[in-house]
């Protein structure tokens, strides 16, 4: 029999159907989601606007590649109009998160022949060759050497830190808005914009990298917005189709006009299902007010997990959000935590090294939030850290 390869362990669930924010596994038992497939599927499980969209077009389409043009592209870019920044208005449709960090990378390199990057401690931007370069992970970069690009690492978060490394030698600076993977890590406005002035004074590019935080998770439809800066490239994925597998990059007009035919392609990037997801889902965002409802809920579960971690002060260090990205900081690893949580009909998922991570959809409920808080409590209870632990110092 072939087996499938394995890079993450089962959870263990046989998954038979998936709707909203729940999931049943094959004996009908309900789950509670916050998990929403590294929150791809942050508009829900099959959302009927979604569904709808990539059934109407199935009944003309299944591959055809942008060389051709469709009324399915027309629609789609109008969408996005609506809610890319205004300067960022030349766009190409890849596959996953990965493609898309990858091709801004490749542009960075190839439009100012510079070999350097920087990035930074705990940021990650996929496992491809060039967004492998920028992970910081060490497990994940361990044994792939030597890398496209020379990087170095700076602690995020320190404006000195990208002052004394970010010089004239360096392609891009590409960042998280809010760190995934990292640990739930929001980039401070200062610092942000620190970055895009020292981009300016080296004539490197700044690339934010959208795909988990974007698409109105943090309760604006761009995370980096808040910060009122304006980089030269964005990636988006995960959310951005509905959670169907689709990605994009949006670039400035200034990097678009150095752009040559032979720079990139993709067989299926662009393809008329992911157009006819994309258009969908940026009208569920407009239309139904996702990024207020992702503030709103965000706020609201927010203050109960606050209290959550008052109350149980001895498993768990921190509480940190943005939006509906949120993350619980333990003080021991989380593993055992999480398969508490499972337990309790409650997904969730590891980052960092001590970090329990919640990606909850946009409309979660108040039922859910309640069901959520119990959840963390009846798995809390009796668990113990061992005060003298190297894990818990």
């Amino acid at each position: 029999m072939t087996k499938l390869l394995r890079f993450a362990a089962p959870r263990g669930i046989r998954v038979a159907k998936a709707s909203g924010q729940y999931i049943w596994d094959a004996t009908g038992v309900r789950y509670l989601d916050f998990y929403m497939g590294y929150g791809a599927a942050f508009l829900g499980y099959r959302h009927p606007k979604i569904v709808e969209a990539l059934s109407e077009a199935m009944k003309n389409y299944l591959t055809i590649t942008p060389a051709f043009d469709t009324d399915l592209m027309d629609r789609c870019l109008e969408s996005l109009e609506k809610i890319l920044p205004p300067h960022l208005g030349n766009v190409f449709f890849l596959n996953s998160g990965s493609e898309a960090c990858e091709m801004a990378l490749k542009l960075a390199r190839k439009i100012t022949r510079r070999r350097k990057l920087l990035a930074f401690t705990n940021g990650f931007h996929g496992r491809t060759f060039g967004a492998l370069s920028a992970t910081w992970k060490p497990a994940f970069r361990e044994g792939f050497e030597p890398y496209p690009f020379d990087v170095v690492f700076t602690p995020f978060n320190n404006i000195k830190a990208v002052e004394e490394n970010l010089t004239e030698e360096f392609a891009a600076v590409i960042l998280e808005p809010v760190q995934g993977e990292g640990g739930i890590i929001p980039a401070e406005p200062a610092f942000l914009k620190a970055v895009e002035a020292r981009c300016r004074d080296v004539g490197a590019y700044m690339i934010v990298d959208e795909v988990q935080s974007g698409f109105g998770r943090t309760g604006v439809v761009w995370a980096h917005q808040r910060a009122g800066v304006k980089p030269d490239m964005l990636t988006a994925a995960k959310a951005v189709a509905g959670g169907f597998p689709a990605s994009l990059i949006a670039v400035s007009d200034e990097v678009a006009s150095k752009v040559k035919d032979t720079d990139h392609g993709s067989t299926y990037g662009g393809n008329p299902l992911a157009l006819a997801a994309i258009d969908a889902a940026v009208n569920v965002l407009l239309d139904e007010g996702v990024p207020a409802q992702a503030e709103e809920k965000g706020n609201e579960f927010g203050e109960r997990l606050s209290g959550f971690v008052e109350e149980f002060r001895h498993l768990f260090r921190d509480f940190r959000r943005a939006g509906l990205m949120m993350g619980l900081e333990m003080r021991t690893q989380p593993t055992q935590y999480i398969k508490k949580l499972q337990e309790n009909r409650l997904i969730a998922f590891k980052a960092g090294l001590t970090v329990v991570r919640f990606l909850p959809p946009y409309l979660i409920t108040e039922e859910d939030i309640d069901f959520a808080v119990e959840a963390l409590r009846k798995a809390a209870e009796g668990l113990t850290v061992e005060p003298r632990s190297p894990e818990n110092v």
